[in-house]
């Protein structure tokens, strides 16, 4: 690895904060497909699937100490900043739980980052 190491705690705040944004995302995907009105929904669930797989491709890579996670977790804020705002928008339980878990998974990566 090319960086220098983060702390144990720091990878698993990290990491913690990354698996969470993964599961909400997946209940929101879920919830989105059982409204009355799933069309609507359709910005917020393609955000929603790219937020957990970025999410989950970072985890990934930070549990592995790959080179490669600082350089993705840009992209992942970015992703999980833009989900946070589209969930946000919309009043059901479960988007209101994604926008929360992505907007602390946004601020965790960018504290990992420094």
């Amino acid at each position: 690895m090319t960086n220098s190491p983060a702390s144990a705690t720091q990878n698993q705040t990290v990491l913690d904060a990354l698996n969470r944004c993964v599961a909400a995302c997946e209940n929101c995907i879920s919830g989105c497909l059982g409204e009355e009105h799933v069309g609507m929904m359709a910005n917020c669930i393609r955000l929603d699937r790219d937020c957990a797989d970025v999410c989950a491709l970072v985890a990934r890579l930070v549990a592995r100490g790959s080179e490669h996670a600082k350089h993705l977790m840009k992209e992942c804020v970015e992703v999980c900043t833009k989900c946070a705002n589209e969930c946000a928008k919309h009043n059901d339980t479960h988007c209101q739980q994604c926008a929360a878990a992505c907007k602390a998974c946004a601020e965790a990566c960018r504290q990992y980052l420094g």
